[in-house]
C-alpha cells in the first residue's frame, strides 16, 4: 500500500502512526491484543487492529495527539487477517477529552463511509479541516459477518496558535500603529470559545465617534457599526448585524472582520454577511482596541478563551505576551464539561437514589427546541404517586404533578439557550425554581409527602418490557435535547460513570457531547419566511411574503399580465412577481387586458404640472419614483415585447431642446442613468420632437414646436419606445425664467405588451433532438416549470447529470409524469398520475420543485404529490454536465412541443437555440385548442404565432374575451334603427357582410338576448318586423310582466304570450332570452324557468305603436338578434353598420354582468289553448303540446325595420360625490336604480360591475 497523500507542505503528514499506545483508549476492547493501541494503518501488532468487546452503537476508538493539530484527512482500514471492519462511522472531535463535537458535511451529514473489506483503505478528505487535540471514531455499522475492526490514519499538521484566557473581569487595550495599516484594507481576525452565552469580545473607536463593537449575546455573535460621539449620543450612520447561534458551546468559532472599499464583510464560521458603509467611514481611523470588554460600556465582559486575535497582521495576542503586564493567562483554562443528549422517543437515563431518604434536591441544565417534553419523574414511597417535571406544550412552562397537584413556573424555555431548574422537596413545602431567577420560582405545600423511590428517570422512561423500567410512566412527550450538571441532593452525577456502564442505566443517549442544531442560523427560509424549529426538524412560515412551499420558494403570484389573461382574468391591479422564485419580490400593477396585454406601472407624478417662471429658479427638476423598484422595473423591459411612456411638453415662451444647433434648455433621464436630448416621438440621439422626424413642425426652421419661442401655446407630444432607455427617471427644464414664460409638462405610466418568456416555445421534431444549455445550479432550492403538448406516448422533458447526483422530468407513460433526483441519498422520484391523457395535443403545465425539506409535483390542477427528504441527508443537488432539453441519455426523446421553460424563475431561450439546431424548430402553434375556451359569448378563436386572440365580430360583447358588455341608457327621443338590405339589393352586393345577412334571413331559427334595467311599466324592449307585416315584440305590461306578441302569419290576429314572472319593471338587471326553433318558441328570463312553446308564423298594431310612442325608461346591454348586435354597432361602429341613430346615445355601465346560467334552465309546457290568458308555468315537463295549428311558415326578413328601442337611464353623474337617494321598496337592495338621471352607484356596485 502506498500513502495516497505526499505532499507535506499542504498540512497533511500522518498524524497517529508515531503515537504511543498511550495515546489510545476505547470504550472496551476484545481481548488484549484486540487493544486500541493496535489500531495503526496498515500495521499487523496484536491481533491486527482495534475490536471492542461489544456490538453496539456506544463503542468508540480515542486518540490523544498530544497537542491542538489541524486535521485533514482520515484514513481507515479493517483488522488485518479477519473478516472485522467498519463500514460507516461518526468523527467527533474535542480540546479537552469532553464535550465532543461531531464532524458533519454539508451540515447535516454525520455518517462518513468506511470499508467493504478488511484490507483496503478507504481516505476521507475533510472538507473543511478540523482542529483539535483529542479524534474519537464511532463505529455505527459493520460487517454483519464479523465484528468491529479497525486501523486508522490522520492527515494534517501543527496548529500554531496564541491563546489569552479572560475571567469576566479582564480586558486588554490595544492601540494599533497608523503605520502599519493596509491601504484601502482592514482586517480583524480571531477565534473565541466559551461556556457563556452573552459578553463583549473586541470594542474599537476612532476619530469623530467612530465604533465597532463584537458582542455575544444569548449565544449569536451581534456586530455593531456606529459613526458618532458616543451610543447614548447622536449618530450619522449605525449598522447592526447578528450571525451565529449556539456559539456558548465551548468549542472554537472564528469572527472575521473585513473592511474592503465600501464594504464590511462579517463572518462568523461559514456565515457572512455584508453591510455597506459611507466612503468618509474608514476602519483605519480606529485608534484603540478594547479586547475582553469595556467597563461600564457592556453588561458584559468576555468570559472564556482568545485565539490569535490579529488585527491588519498584527497578532495581538503575541504582542502582549511580549509586552506582558498584569496577571494574564496564556493558556485556556476551561472546565470539564459534560453533556447528555436525548435525541429519540426511546432515550432516558435513570439513576439509582439512596434509601432513607426524606426529601429531594435535584437540579439540572438544559437547552431543546422542543416545546414540551418530559424532564424528570420518580414514584413516590408506598405507592403514593408519581411526580412529573416537564415542559408544557402549552404554556413552555414547568409543572410539578402529583395526586392532581400542579405547580408551573417559567417560560420561553424552547428558545435552544441553556436554562437551569431546580426541584426542592422538603418538611412538607415543594419549590421549582427556574434559571435561579427569584421571579421564576413556584412554590407549594401538597398534602402528600414528596419522597422518592428508589430511582430518577431524566428524558423518558424504559420500554415496559425493559426490567429497568420499575413502573415508569410518562404520560408527555419524551425530552430532546441536551442536559448537563445533573446534580442530586448537591452532588453532580457522574456522567462518565454512566458512560462506562459503572453507574445507573441509559438508553440511546449521547455522551460527553450536545447534539443540539440551530437549523435556523443559516435559515432555508426564503423571501423573508420565518423560520421555526424542533429538535429534528424546521417549520418555514411563509404568511405575508407571496411565496409559499416548504421553504417559501414559489411564487403565488403569476409573472406577467399576460399569464393573467391566460387564465381568463380580466383587466385590473393584480401582484406580479416577475422573475417567479428568483429574489424580486412581488409588487403591483395595472394589467390592461385587451387584444394586447397592457402591463402598466405608476409613478408618483402622472398629471399635468405647470410651472411659471421664478426669478431665480434657472432649472425646474422633476423626480419620478415608480411603484416598482430598478430591478423590477428592468426585469419588466427586458421581458417585454414592447414598452412605450407618453412625454408632453405644453409651451409658451418656453423653449424645448432649442433646436437646430443650441444646447438644449431640457433633457431627461432614463432607466439607465444616462442623460437623452430627444422627445417623444423622435428617434434617440436626433434632439428633435415628433414634428421634427415627421417635417410638420410650426416653423420648419425647429426640430419642435417649442423652440419656435411663440407667446402662444404649443406642445410637443410623443411616444419614447427604445427599451434602453426607459422609464423617465429625471426631467429636467431649463427655460422657465424668463417673463411671460410658461410650460406645463406630463409623463405618462410606463406600459408595455407581451411576454416574450411567457410564449418563448420549442417544437421537437425528432426522438433524437435535443437542446442544451448551461449547467443547472439549484444546490439547495430547484424550481422547474414548463407547459408542453404532445400527441407522443412517452419522452424525456429534460435532464441535468453531476458525478452521481441528476435531475430528470419525463413523461414516462400517457397518463403519468414522473420527477426523478439523487442529491447522494440515493435516486428518488415523484409521480403524477392523471385520469385523462396527456397525449392530447394541448398544452399542459408541469412544475417540479426539490429544496432541503421535499421534492414535489404539480400537474395542471391535479394536486401536488410530495416526498420528504430524509432526515441528516445529503442537501446539495450537485452538477456538473450540460442541462438537455427534449432527451436524455440512453432515454427515449420527446416529440412536441415545449414552451415557457424556468428554472428558478429564469427562462430559457428556447427558440434562440432551436434556429440553430437540427430536428428543433422554434415556436410552436395550436393555442386554441386549450385557451379557445377563454372566448365567452359566441367569440371565436384566432391562432397567432405568440397565443391567440378572440373575435367578438359575432357577438354581443366587447373585449379581450368577449366577455364585456355594450350597454347604453336613453333619453326619451333616443332610438336605434337597424336596417337589413332588400333581396335585390343583396344580389347586387357580394361582399361577405352582405352575403352573412343574407344567410342569416334564410335561417329557420332565431336567437334574442337582451338584459335591460328600468322601472316603466308598460314598455317596449324590442320590436322586429318585416315588409310581409308580420312582427315579433319584446314589452312588459303594465304589472311589469314580460309579454312576447306576435304576429307571424299575415293571415292569424297576433296572439299574446304572458309569462307569470314577477314584476320586471323594478329596476333590477334582467336578462331575456328567446330562441325559436322550427315552431317551438323557448323563452327564459334569468332567475326564473325557460319557458316553451308552439308558435305559427303569420303590421305595428294600435298597441305597439301606443308603447312605442311611450318609448323606454331604462338601460340595455348586449342586444342580439341572432347574429347581428345593434346596440353594439350603434355605439361602436355607427359609420360602417346599417344602424340610424336618433337622440342622445350614450354609452353605460349599467349592463352590470349576470352569472352565467345561475339557475339550472327548465323547459316549461303550456297546457292551454288560450295563448291570452295568463300562463302558468310548470317546470321539468317531458312534452311539449302544440297551440295552434301545426304549420311552419320561416320567419324571413327581407328588408324591414328591425331593432326599435329607447331607454333611459336616470342617474346623478358617474363621478359625482352627493350621496344616493334611498331606493325604492321594490328596488334590489344591492343594485339600487334611480330613474333620477344624476343617479350615482356605490363603489361596491362599480367593483361588481368590473
Amino acid at each position: 500500500w502506498k500513502n495516497p497523500i505526499v505532499d507535506l507542505e499542504t498540512c497533511d503528514a500522518p498524524l497517529v502512526s508515531q503515537l504511543p499506545q498511550s495515546a489510545f483508549r476505547s470504550s472496551s476492547q476484545l481481548s488484549n491484543s484486540h487493544g486500541p493501541g493496535f489500531a495503526k494503518l496498515n500495521r499487523r501488532d496484536g491481533a491486527g487492529g482495534w475490536s471492542p468487546l461489544e456490538f453496539n452503537k456506544y463503542q468508540w476508538l480515542e486518540i490523544d495527539l498530544r497537542e491542538r493539530t489541524e486535521i485533514t484527512a482520515i484514513a481507515t482500514q479493517g483488522r488485518y487477517g479477519s473478516s472485522d471492519w467498519v463500514a460507516r462511522y461518526l468523527l467527533m472531535f474535542s480540546d479537552t477529552g469532553h464535550n465532543w463535537k461531531q464532524y458533519r458535511q454539508e451540515d447535516s451529514i454525520g455518517v462518513l463511509s468506511g470499508n467493504t473489506n478488511a484490507d483496503s483503505v478507504v481516505l476521507f478528505k475533510l472538507h473543511q479541516p478540523v482542529f483539535a487535540r483529542f479524534l474519537r471514531i464511532l463505529p455505527m455499522s459493520w460487517n454483519p459477518k464479523g465484528r468491529v475492526g479497525l486501523r486508522l490514519e490522520a492527515y494534517g499538521c501543527l496548529y500554531k496558535s496564541d491563546v489569552l484566557s479572560f475571567d469576566g473581569r479582564s480586558s486588554l487595550l490595544y492601540r494599533p500603529n497608523p503605520n502599519l495599516s493596509r491601504a484601502g484594507e482592514d482586517v480583524l481576525h480571531l477565534k473565541f470559545k466559551t461556556l457563556e452565552n452573552s459578553g463583549a469580545l473586541i470594542h474599537m473607536e476612532g476619530d469623530h465617534g467612530l465604533s465597532l463593537s463584537v458582542e455575544l449575546f444569548k449565544g449569536k455573535m451581534l456586530f455593531h457599526v456606529r459613526r458618532g460621539k458616543t451610543l447614548l449620543k447622536s449618530i450619522c450612520f449605525s449598522a447592526s448585524v447578528s450571525l451565529g447561534s449556539l456559539l456558548d458551546d465551548q468549542h472554537w468559532h472564528l469572527v472575521a472582520v473585513e473592511h474592503i472599499g465600501q464594504n464590511i464583510n462579517l463572518t462568523v464560521d461559514k456565515s457572512t454577511q455584508q453591510i455597506q458603509v459611507p466612503s468618509h467611514l474608514r476602519l483605519s481611523d480606529i485608534k484603540e482596541i478594547n479586547v475582553g470588554g469595556v467597563s461600564g460600556l457592556f453588561k458584559k465582559n468576555f468570559h472564556g478563551c482568545l485565539e490569535n486575535v490579529i488585527h491588519n497582521d498584527v497578532n495581538i495576542i503575541t504582542l502582549t505576551k511580549e509586552n506582558r503586564q498584569g496577571n494574564l493567562t496564556f493558556v485556556c483554562m476551561e472546565p470539564a464539561d459534560v453533556p447528555v443528549t436525548f435525541a429519540s422517543a426511546e432515550s432516558f437515563l435513570q439513576i439509582p437514589l439512596a434509601e432513607h431518604r426524606d426529601g429531594l434536591s435535584v437540579s439540572l441544565q438544559f437547552r431543546t427546541w422542543n416545546k414540551a417534553g418530559l424532564l424528570l419523574t420518580f414514584d413516590l414511597q408506598q405507592q403514593a404517586g408519581s411526580v412529573w417535571l416537564f415542559l408544557s406544550e402549552s404554556k413552555d412552562s414547568e409543572g410539578l404533578t402529583g395526586k392532581a397537584s400542579t405547580v408551573l413556573t417559567g417560560s420561553g424555555l424552547n428558545d435552544g439557550q441553556w436554562h437551569s431548574v431546580a426541584v426542592n422537596a422538603r418538611r412538607g413545602r415543594l419549590s421549582v425554581q427556574v434559571d435561579k431567577e427569584d421571579r421564576s420560582t413556584a412554590q407549594a405545600s401538597p398534602s402528600f409527602p414528596v419522597v422518592p423511590d428508589d430511582h430518577l428517570y431524566f428524558g423518558g422512561c424504559p420500554d415496559k418490557d425493559n426490567t429497568a423500567s420499575h413502573g415508569c410512566r410518562n404520560p408527555f412527550n419524551v425530552f430532546q435535547g441536551c442536559m448537563r450538571h445533573i446534580s442530586i441532593d448537591n452532588s453532580e452525577v457522574d456522567l462518565v460513570m454512566v458512560q462506562q456502564t459503572s453507574l445507573g442505566n441509559f438508553s440511546d443517549l449521547q455522551m460527553d457531547v450536545c447534539g443540539i442544531t440551530d437549523r435556523c442560523s443559516s435559515s432555508y427560509c426564503e423571501h423573508g419566511g420565518r423560520c421555526t424549529q424542533s429538535w429534528a426538524t424546521f417549520h418555514c412560515n411563509c404568511s405575508h411574503t407571496g411565496y409559499t412551499g416548504a421553504t417559501c420558494h414559489t411564487s403565488i403570484y403569476d409573472q406577467s399580465c399576460e399569464a393573467y389573461k391566460h387564465k381568463g382574468n380580466t383587466s385590473g391591479y393584480y401582484y406580479i412577481d416577475i422573475d417567479g422564485s428568483g429574489p424580486l419580490v412581488p409588487h403591483r400593477v395595472y394589467c390592461n387586458m385587451t387584444e394586447k396585454t397592457w402591463m402598466v406601472i405608476q409613478h408618483n407624478n402622472t398629471e399635468l404640472t405647470k410651472l411659471k417662471a421664478s426669478l431665480g429658479i434657472n432649472q425646474h427638476l422633476a423626480y419620478f419614483n415608480y411603484s416598482a423598484n430598478a430591478e423590477q422595473l428592468q426585469a419588466i423591459i427586458t421581458q417585454s415585447e414592447h414598452c412605450e411612456q407618453e412625454l408632453s411638453y405644453h409651451c409658451k415662451k418656453s423653449r424645448l431642446l432649442n433646436t437646430p444647433v443650441g444646447a438644449p434648455f431640457t433633457w431627461w433621464v432614463g432607466g439607465s442613468g444616462e442623460v437623452h436630448t430627444y422627445w417623444g416621438g423622435a428617434t434617440p440621439g436626433s434632439q428633435q420632437c415628433r414634428c421634427g422626424l415627421q417635417e410638420n413642425c410650426i416653423h420648419p426652421e425647429h426640430f419642435c414646436n417649442c423652440d419656435a419661442d411663440h407667446k402662444d401655446w404649443a406642445n410637443d407630444s410623443g411616444l419614447l419606445s427604445h427599451k434602453d432607455h426607459l422609464p423617465v427617471r429625471v426631467i429636467a427644464i431649463g427655460d422657465v425664467n424668463r417673463p411671460g414664460s410658461e410650460a406645463a409638462y406630463q409623463v405618462g405610466p410606463l406600459q408595455c405588451y407581451g411576454d416574450t418568456n411567457f410564449w418563448n416555445a420549442a417544437y421537437f421534431s425528432k426522438e433524437t433532438s435535443y437542446l442544451h444549455f448551461p449547467t443547472f445550479h439549484g444546490e439547495l432550492s430547484a424550481d422547474i416549470s414548463f407547459l408542453f403538448k404532445t400527441s407522443g406516448s412517452a419522452g424525456v422533458f429534460l435532464e441535468n447529470l453531476g458525478i452521481k447526483d441528476f435531475i430528470r422530468i419525463e413523461l414516462n407513460s400517457p397518463f403519468e409524469v414522473v420527477f426523478s433526483y439523487d442529491v447522494g441519498n440515493g435516486p428518488a422520484e415523484v409521480r403524477v398520475v392523471s385520469p385523462t391523457p396527456l397525449n392530447d395535443d394541448r398544452w399542459h403545465k408541469v412544475r417540479a420543485e426539490r429544496n432541503v425539506k421535499e421534492a414535489s409535483l404539480h400537474m395542471d390542477q391535479l394536486p401536488a404529490v410530495s416526498i420528504k427528504a430524509p432526515p441528516d441527508g445529503h442537501v446539495r443537488l450537485q452538477l456538473n454536465s450540460q442541462l438537455f432539453v427534449g432527451t436524455a441519455s440512453r432515454q427515449k426523446g420527446f416529440l412536441g412541443c415545449i414552451r415557457s421553460l424556468q428554472l428558478n424563475g429564469k427562462t430559457l431561450d428556447l427558440e434562440e437555440r432551436a434556429k440553430i439546431t437540427p430536428g428543433v424548430r422554434p415556436g410552436c402553434p395550436g393555442h386554441c385548442s386549450s385557451y379557445g375556451t377563454l372566448c365567452q359569448n359566441h367569440g371565436r378563436c384566432a391562432e397567432r404565432y405568440n397565443g391567440f386572440s378572440c373575435d367578438c365580430g359575432l357577438s354581443a360583447y366587447i373585449g379581450a374575451f368577449c366577455q364585456k358588455e355594450v350597454s347604453a341608457f336613453f333619453r326619451p327621443d333616443t332610438s336605434i334603427t337597424y336596417t337589413f338590405r332588400e333581396p335585390f339589393e343583396l344580389s347586387k352586393n357580394s361582399s361577405a357582410h352582405v352575403s352573412s345577412i343574407h344567410s342569416d334571413l334564410t335561417l329557420r331559427d332565431e336567437n334574442i338576448t337582451l338584459s335591460f334595467r328600468t322601472t316603466q311599466a308598460p314598455a317596449l324592449l324590442l320590436y322586429i318586423s318585416s315588409y310581409y307585416r308580420e312582427y315579433l315584440a319584446i314589452l312588459l305590461n303594465r304589472n311589469g310582466q314580460l309579454d312576447i306578441k306576435y304576429k307571424l302569419q299575415s293571415a292569424k290576429d297576433a296572439e299574446v304570450f304572458k309569462s307569470s314572472s314577477r314584476n320586471l319593471a323594478n329596476g333590477q338587471l334582467h336578462r331575456v332570452s328567446l330562441r325559436r326553433a322550427s315552431e317551438t318558441l323557448h323563452v327564459q328570463v334569468a332567475s326564473t324557468c325557460a319557458l316553451t312553446l308552439h308558435i305559427e308564423f303569420g303590421e305595428l298594431d294600435p298597441e305597439i305603436a301606443r308603447l312605442n310612442s311611450l318609448g323606454f325608461t331604462g338601460c340595455m346591454s348586449v342586444v342580439q338578434f341572432n347574429s347581428i348586435a345593434p346596440l353594439k354597432a350603434a355605439l361602436l361602429y355607427p359609420g360602417s353598420s346599417p344602424v340610424i341613430v336618433s337622440g342622445p346615445l350614450e354609452e353605460s355601465n349599467c349592463g352590470m354582468s349576470l352569472a352565467t346560467n345561475p339557475y339550472a334552465s327548465e323547459t316549461t309546457h303550456s297546457l292551454t289553448g288560450d295563448a291570452t290568458s295568463g300562463f302558468q308555468p310548470f317546470c321539468n315537463a317531458r312534452y311539449v303540446f302544440l297551440l295552434g295549428v301545426i304549420a311552419v311558415v320561416i320567419f324571413v326578413i327581407l328588408s324591414a325595420l328591425a331593432v326599435i328601442g329607447r331607454f333611459i337611464y336616470r342617474r346623478k353623474g358617474t363621478f359625482g360625490t352627493q350621496e344616493p337617494k334611498e331606493s325604492k321598496p321594490e328596488e334590489s337592495p344591492e343594485f339600487p336604480f334611480n330613474s333620477d338621471p344624476n343617479y350615482v352607484l356605490s363603489e361596491s356596485q362599480k367593483e361588481h360591475f368590473i
